[in-house]
């Protein structure tokens, strides 16, 4: 029991239904370890949100069903960043308070770079499954790691297949004007300019505002410009509504965008016009055995939906409880010093952190959206 529960039962017996709640907290936590996930739970990304944290569960109820961590049961907190980052930076005050051992999380980069930074001045560890600006591993944190790749990565590989597969010699670019969206089409565009140069060339590049609804304005203009090919960076909710409204208004050039739209909802919002879309995101995960395995307990618990981030929260939580169990204690300082030593063989394969927190192996590939699903297509899935 704490000093502080002590200086409750102490001083408070007048306020004795409040010091039993208390009480029940501080016995809460001399037999569990708590970690938390932290995403967009509601709104117009709650899709995103909700894999995150069943990815999470899926690995917490293994450890538990193995007896927990340190002989003590492991207990989840959830945090509704809702895409903002003003409601990342409360969320993040709020775990830092009830004195988290971890956070899987968050989602958006937008999100995860100013709640690094309380959870960096608390001493608690963060891996995010999901948020790709560069930005957020170069602050100097040494207690902020991320499993998935960056954008600088995934702006190049984007870029090579549009100049040596696609061989797309005019490209129109929008972004949602978000810490990811931009950040991923800046990069793309710097690398295809780099890559294309004399064979391929920017020929439109705008901003739009996330949460609208309607793009026809700007596609208009981008139809003016005759583009082979239309790149967006940002989120599934505009995604998909800027493929059907192109597709509505005429324009025959593909689209391609990041791993912000590969979901099942861009498929959903867009119909028809998802057909042939091309998107970069990790390789598939049904050609690791690991892979595989995780698919059938994640989609025998939650159902058939395809939820492509589950398996990166997945790994983060198995990452974060292996730390936490090869440090023998929550101590913040201990378990990112196990983190930065881990070599873990998880669902995705192989994972190991470099001194930033970034993954040692982050590579990616383009998938299409074909027949209403997903498929890798380059380079071809094994």
């Amino acid at each position: 029991m704490s000093i502080l529960c002590r200086v409750l039962i102490r001083r408070g017996l007048w306020l004795w239904p409040l010091v039993l709640i208390l009480l029940a907290g501080c016995s809460r936590k001399s037999d569990e370890i708590r970690i938390a996930v932290a995403g967009p739970m509601t709104g117009d990304q709650s899709k995103l949100g909700q894999d995150l944290q069943n990815g999470v569960e899926v690995a917490v109820a293994e450890w538990n069903q193995n007896g927990g961590v340190l002989g003590k049961k492991v207990a989840l907190d959830v945090g509704d960043d809702q895409h903002d980052p003003k409601q990342a930076v409360s969320v993040a005050n709020k775990f830092a308070e009830s004195g988290v051992a971890g956070v899987v999380g968050h989602f958006n980069s937008s999100s995860s770079i100013p709640a690094s930074s309380v959870y960096h001045t608390s001493g608690i560890p963060m891996i995010t499954p999901a948020s790709t600006n560069p930005q957020l591993t170069e602050q100097g944190y040494n207690d902020v790691f991320r499993i998935c790749g960056k954008d600088d990565q995934q702006g190049k590989v984007a870029a090579e297949f549009v100049v040596n597969q696609l061989k797309a010699g005019r490209v129109a670019i929008l972004h949602d004007k978000t810490t990811y969206g931009q950040g991923l089409a800046d990069l793309f565009r710097k690398n295809l300019e780099e890559l294309g140069k004399g064979s391929a060339q920017v020929v439109y590049y705008a901003g739009i505002a996330q949460g609208d609804k309607d793009f026809r304005g700007v596609l208009t203009s981008i139809i003016g410009a005759h583009p082979d090919l239309l790149y967006f960076g940002g989120i599934y909710p505009e995604g998909g509504l800027i493929a059907k409204q192109a597709k509505e208004l005429g324009l025959s050039a593909p689209m391609m965008s990041g791993d912000g739209v590969i979901d099942p909802k861009f498929v959903e919002i867009a119909g028809k016009a998802a057909e042939g879309t091309f998107l970069t995101f990790g390789p598939d995960p049904k050609s690791v055995p690991q892979g595989r395995k995780f698919l059938e307990k994640y989609h025998a618990r939650f159902g058939p939906e395809w939820a492509p981030y589950a398996i990166y929260a997945y790994d983060s939580a198995n990452l974060l409880l292996t730390a936490i169990q090869q440090a023998g204690a929550t101590d913040g300082n201990k378990v990112v010093e196990a983190l930065h030593k881990i070599r873990y063989d998880g669902a995705l394969g192989p994972i190991a952190f470099d001194s930033k927190g970034d993954v040692v192996q982050s590579p990616f590939v383009v998938w299409i959206t074909r027949n209403g699903d997903f498929a890798q297509y380059w380079p071809p899935s094994k």
